[in-house]
């Protein structure tokens, strides 16, 4: 078995691993890079060849996750992160049929500014379940728009997502378009969560205020809303100096990112002192909350890409792909490939190591756009997320009152395992047979 095979399989192995054993899939793949880089990588000894698996170490991705998760660790210990969503409901002044769309809208704007996806939801969902609880509405409607929500911000060019699969196509010297990826993944997880919104009751909500109704119960049909508990809405915090300097430093992150070019990350570590320096005490422990797990995942399947970039893996799965007579069936297949492993595993991770093999796809055909098929291949593998076999899917189960746990489960896999069904064969359609991107 030649040397490109066996790295593709390892790869097929660890993720198999991470989805059926309780162990990060970055750690494992570190492990594998290790381990295939000091045996198969060229060099003189195994010091040489290990200094080669390190100079794949993704450090500016680094930056960029530890950087964003660090900043946004800091506005939700101060209560930024609170602030914001009470704003929003407030705007919406007890019209119930928004809650669920102040919910998407706020979750999409915090990963469109930098905030990993998982984290967004960690974050939203036990607000949005509460909410959901108080005004009767649907749980896994909530949780869907929650979801979807996340994605949809996925893609900014100052993303984690977008971050990832922008370094890619640029690394590549492919052409690329980051605000029509942004642009695409926010369109069509707006269009689902239309959907979605429909489907589980939102006519009934559009007509509903705040108003104490009667609560209905669960039992009344499959489809209807949870049990209210008569709580009393949330208070809203106030907006106080700290919250007003991080409300500031997100709209400085923002800005200049977008129009000086700046890196992401060092700006957000820089906002991030900041405002440690200015408020301690609001601070601390902002760094142990940074999403280093994902930060581990991540650096680590990119790592390991960099090995089989090194092999001569990536080069020779694309002479492969560029075998089959049917360009456009091997572009559907990427993308299928993608939203079914996705579904049972880490975005972040898919992103990482299946655009870098659909690359050498792309350089040897002209009958695949790269623009289309990148960005067919990011939304085929972020928007099943809401598999509840996903790192999203997984908080929103657990945040769900449990009398409606299972109905909420049962519910997202369903809906999940129809995106990779549906969504491949949709960004296909649109996005990579005509051909013009």
């Amino acid at each position: 078995m030649s040397v490109e095979i066996v790295s593709i399989v390892v790869l097929a192995v660890i993720f198999l691993i991470a989805t059926v054993r309780p162990v990060n899939l970055g750690a494992l793949a570190i492990v594998a890079a290790f381990v295939l880089g000091v045996t198969a990588l060229p060099g003189a000894d195994p010091d040489e060849r290990t200094d080669a698996v390190l100079d794949g170490f993704p450090g500016e991705l680094f930056v960029i996750l530890v950087g964003v998760t660090y900043l946004f660790a800091i506005a939700t210990a101060n209560g930024t992160v609170d602030w914001l969503v009470q704003a929003a409901i407030r705007a919406v002044r007890g019209r119930v049929g928004l809650i669920p769309w102040i919910m998407f809208l706020v979750t999409a704007a915090l990963t469109a500014m930098g905030a990993v996806v998982p984290a967004s939801v960690a974050i939203i969902a036990p607000i949005g379940m509460g909410f959901a609880v108080r005004y009767r509405i649907n749980p896994l409607m909530m949780g869907l728009l929650i979801i979807n929500g996340a994605s949809a911000g996925g893609f900014s060019p100052i993303s984690i997502f977008g971050g990832i699969t922008n370094g890619v196509v640029e690394k590549a010297g492919l052409p690329g378009d980051p605000m029509l990826l942004f642009a695409a993944s926010f369109v069509v997880n707006l269009a689902i969560s239309v959907v979605a919104y429909f489907v589980w009751g939102g006519r009934e909500l559009l007509g509903r205020r705040d108003d104490g109704a009667a609560e209905r119960t669960p039992e009344e049909e499959e489809g209807a809303e949870p049990e209210g508990t008569g709580a009393e809405p949330e208070e809203a915090a106030g907006l106080d100096r700290d919250r007003i300097l991080t409300l500031v430093g997100l709209v400085a992150l923002a800005v200049t990112a977008l129009f000086f070019d700046l890196n992401v990350g060092l700006v957000a570590i820089t906002v991030a002192v900041v405002l440690t320096l200015l408020a301690p005490e609001a601070a601390k422990g902002a760094v142990g909350h940074v999403a280093w797990p994902t930060v581990l995942l991540v650096c680590g399947i990119v790592l390991y890409v960099g090995v089989m970039q090194t092999l001569g893996t990536i080069d020779w799965l694309g002479e492969e792909v560029a075998t089959v007579g049917a360009p456009l069936v091997a572009a559907l297949v990427i993308c299928f490939i993608g939203a079914s492993v996705s579904a049972f595993a880490s975005t972040t991770g898919i992103l990482g190591a299946l655009i870098p093999l659909a690359v050498p796809f792309l350089t040897g055909t002209n009958a695949v756009g790269a623009v289309g098929l990148i960005t067919a291949l990011a939304l085929s593998s972020s928007i099943v997320d809401s598999s509840p076999f996903s790192t999203s899917g997984a908080l929103t189960v657990a945040n769900t009152p449990e009398d409606r746990r299972e109905y909420v489960y049962r519910g997202l896999m369903r809906w999940g395992f129809g995106m990779v069904v549906i969504i491949p064969i949709v960004t296909w359609l649109i996005l990579v047979v005509p051909g013009r991107l």
